[in-house]
């Protein structure tokens, strides 16, 4: 494994039109602590990491999510590995380097196999915890039999998972990704099926909306329907204005502002009423979301996210589309 240069570093590494290095959007999105702690990661500083981990504890949802930014780092993998090395058996570091070896498997950095293994170790050394399960999670292709047993190993721990039902949804959306529209796509009952089981304030309460948007993607990977999703009328029929009216009353009603994913939640919405052609309703979730984009979905299908989001919200609120704005 090389050895990390003592430098900063940030969340992405998509490049702009121009072809000028861009950073891609933070994963961290509004938490302030998990970007300072991959700040100092960068900087072969792990303390703050440490810190950071004891503090969020068993709060599942957000030690996966502050785990996933801390793997962003490049140099991850290896301040972990000497973590390991300096506290052998430490669970919080075999976590941290099991998800970051994920992410350098899904560059192609490094061997998918090696990366199992690693989430596996970690897996042992912190049983209750559903993060290494969400890194063998995001190690699948597909939404075959291997996958649904790793998504019940991560329900057996935390049964609203937020970042493991999105991935589910994204995989079960490519299933029979050839036959075009399908309003009964079993994608579309899974979702359905998870908002219900989840208590009424959860907010997988949104995942129905997700699952719009990822079969939209798959559906326009194929040709089914228009590049240009406003213009695909996707978001247009009966079921999904069902959908989107049931998500935005739930934000309305019950809106977690301490999720550390909700950011993820208020994007997909915005990205639907932007398609749905309602101006109001997505001009007030932009300035709920403020800077903070998300890949999912404004890349759908094939797009640049910060452009497409820029746009999306410029028009929202009426503002110039500046692009140093996003």
């Amino acid at each position: 494994m090389p050895q990390p240069p003592l430098s900063h570093g940030r969340g992405g590494d998509d490049r702009a039109r121009d072809g000028a290095a861009r950073p891609g959007p933070d994963p961290a999105l509004d938490d302030a602590e998990a970007g300072a702690a991959r700040a100092a990661l960068a900087q072969g500083r792990r303390q703050a990491a440490r810190a950071l981990l004891l503090r969020t504890g068993d709060d599942w949802d957000r030690r996966a999510h502050r785990i996933t930014v801390l793997a962003h780092e490049p140099y991850a993998a290896a301040w972990a590995h000497a973590w390991l090395l300096d506290d052998p058996g430490t669970a919080d570091a075999a976590v941290l380097y099991a998800l970051a070896q994920v992410r350098r498997a899904m560059l192609g950095k490094e061997d998918r196999d090696l990366a199992r293994e690693a989430c596996r170790s970690a897996a042992a050394l912190a049983p209750a915890d559903p993060t290494p399960w969400l890194g063998l999670l995001m190690l699948e292709r597909d939404a075959g039999p291997e996958a649904v047993r790793i998504f019940e190993e991560i329900r057996a721990r935390h049964r609203d998972h937020h970042h493991a039902h999105h991935l589910m949804v994204a995989r079960l959306a490519e299933r029979r990704a050839g036959t075009g529209p399908d309003p009964l796509h079993e994608v579309y009952d899974f979702a359905a099926w998870a908002a219900e089981q989840a208590p009424a304030d959860s907010p997988l309460a949104i995942l129905p909306v997700v699952a719009h948007a990822e079969r939209y993607r798959v559906l326009a990977a194929g040709g089914f329907v228009p590049c240009d999703p406003v213009a695909s009328a996707h978001w247009r029929g009966s079921r999904a204005r069902d959908v989107m009216k049931a998500a935005f009353d739930w934000l309305l009603e019950w809106e977690h502002d301490g999720h550390p994913r909700r950011l993820v939640d208020l994007n997909h919405l915005a990205h639907a009423k932007v398609c749905e052609g309602r101006g109001a309703e997505a001009a007030a979730l932009f300035r709920h979301i403020g800077p903070h984009l998300t890949p999912e979905p404004w890349s759908y299908p094939d797009r640049d996210p910060h452009d497409a989001f820029r746009a999306a919200r410029a028009d929202a609120l009426g503002l110039p589309d500046r692009p140093e704005e996003a």
